[in-house]
């Protein structure tokens, strides 16, 4: 920020970085999570328009007004339709592709600042503003602004591309893929990259001559091999994003977009640092952290290192060992719709299937219809269920699932043994045993939902095809486990009406 700034703007940004605190702890429960939405935005909204009108630079306003409005009137045009048409089942997609904008819009900032620093004006004069950087805070100051430009680059590009994998996986278009020492591959590519960057710190901290009597030169126009080095950070670093996201699949998902998401406000804080603009440097730190956080419980819920996660040597690692299984066993609608009439204590897990069938409604209503019965029930929510880090809570709160019925793994784990009936509902990987006594599994060492331990289990499936880990289920041939067949918003309104008449 320019000295000639007005004093209000400070006070707006203060304003704002507060209400992104405040929305950030609100979106810790489902009650208040609406809410603290709308203060964040209200927050980055004054934030803006602050900027906009009241900014100043040596007393003069911001430039190109036709631009900047353009720009915000495209954009939220886009923003709001896109989330009032999404379905419930591309939330995920959804949350990769804004994620990979912002990790663009950070990579963007750092290519126009670093092309704004090292250029020289058409009349071949000094570069004012790296100049008055050094003369203020001596040459450190250019070599760190060029170290956070960098860092702006490398993690906003990463997140970027991993994030339009992730976004073109969820959705179909693109299938895993993993070749013979990617691991090693994945991080040649880094380090070259991260190499490289060190490097090019280090050249333009030696093209700084402060002793110069006729006044300081920086002389990065006359080697190229500066720019050169740039671009091809660049593209090394979207080399590796793409890396290390294509080989990932199955329940693993969620773990990489939390983990996207975090690069992406480490990313824009960046930028913030760049600008000198605390709002922008606030909302970077809280959502790198908050990601970073999300992505280490989400590991651990996985039973992944953090370490495997970066080098991409996790999700589909492994492809099993195919093996005989026995004979599934059917239920019907009826009958299992009097063991759930007749059961004590019934708990719900749900799955990705319950949302491609946006059956969550129906499922709260089956929920109200046993508890009027003086059924017990709870829902078994595993973290990394679905698509993406806590998509069936989002699910279920839409159906005003109370939040008090929602049970985390560990504790629903420790019902089980005492729960009459289990209904699974979409769910596959996340209540496969195979996690705990196949070695060869690819999913092994998942935590999972120990299902198999109650006294029945119903599983509603569309048919036995395995599920997003690609690998069949030794839950469904257990004797305890009967399989409803159809799809789970048409089966829930048959049970509701058979438990009616029971």
């Amino acid at each position: 920020m320019g000295s000639g700034i007005w004093n209000f703007l400070p006070i707006i940004y203060l304003v704002g970085s507060v209400t992104f605190i405040i929305g950030l702890k609100m979106l810790s429960h489902p009650a208040t999570a609406r809410k603290g939405n709308l203060i964040a935005a209200g927050g980055m909204t004054l934030a803006i328009l602050g900027t906009i009108f009241l900014y100043r630079h040596n007393g003069e306003r911001l430039h190109n007004y036709g631009w900047i409005f353009a720009g915000l009137l495209i954009g939220g045009v886009i923003g709001v339709l896109a989330a009032r048409k999404v379905k419930m089942t591309a939330m995920p997609e959804m949350v990769s592709l804004f994620n990979g904008m912002g990790g663009a819009c950070a990579a963007l900032i750092s290519v126009v600042e670093f092309n704004h620093m090292i250029s020289v004006p058409p009349e071949g004069g000094i570069i004012s503003t790296v100049i008055k950087a050094i003369t203020d805070t001596g040459p450190a100051s250019l070599s760190g602004r060029t170290l956070i430009i960098l860092l702006g680059l490398i993690i906003g590009t990463v997140s970027f591309a991993g994030s339009m994998i992730a976004w073109g996986k969820l959705n179909g278009r693109i299938r895993d893929f993993a070749f013979r020492g990617q691991h090693i591959v994945n991080l040649l590519v880094l380090g070259v990259s991260v190499v490289a960057a060190a490097y090019l710190v280090a050249a333009i901290d030696n093209h700084v001559q402060p002793e110069l009597s006729a006044g300081l030169e920086l002389r990065l126009q006359a080697d190229g091999i500066v720019r050169w080095l740039f671009y091809l950070v660049l593209l090394l670093s979207v080399v590796y994003g793409v890396l290390f996201v294509m080989p990932i699949g199955g329940a693993d998902m969620p773990v990489v977009i939390s983990l996207l998401n975090s690069f992406t406000g480490v990313a824009a804080a960046c930028g913030g640092f760049l600008y000198n603009n605390p709002v922008m440097l606030t909302g970077g730190i809280l959502v790198g952290s908050a990601g970073t956080i999300l992505t280490i419980l989400m590991c651990r819920a996985m039973n992944r290192s953090l370490k495997n996660v970066l080098i991409g040597s996790f999700g589909g690692a492994k492809t099993g060992v195919a093996k005989e299984q026995g004979q599934y066993k059917a239920i019907s609608v009826p009958d299992a719709a009097v063991v759930l009439a007749y059961a004590q204590k019934v708990i719900i897990v749900p799955g990705y299937g319950l949302a491609v069938a946006q059956a969550q409604h129906a499922c709260h209503e089956l929920e109200k219809l046993l508890e009027d019965r003086g059924v017990s029930v709870q829902y078994a929510i595993h973290p990394v269920a679905g698509r993406m880090p806590g998509h069936m809570n989002v699910l279920l709160a839409e159906a005003d699932v109370p939040y008090e019925k929602l049970q985390e793994m560990e504790q629903a784990n420790e019902a089980f043994p005492s729960t009459d009936a289990v209904l699974v509902l979409g769910a596959n990987d996340v209540v496969n045993p195979a996690a705990k006594n196949d070695p060869d599994s690819p999913i092994y060492g998942m935590p999972i939902l120990e299902v198999e331990h109650a006294k029945m289990v119903i599983v509603n499936k569309r048919s036995m095809k395995p599920g997003y880990a690609g690998i069949e289920n030794d839950l469904f041939f257990r004797p305890k486990t009967s399989m409803l067949f159809g799809d789970a918003r048409q089966v829930l309104q048959q049970l509701i009406t058979e438990i009616k008449q029971v």
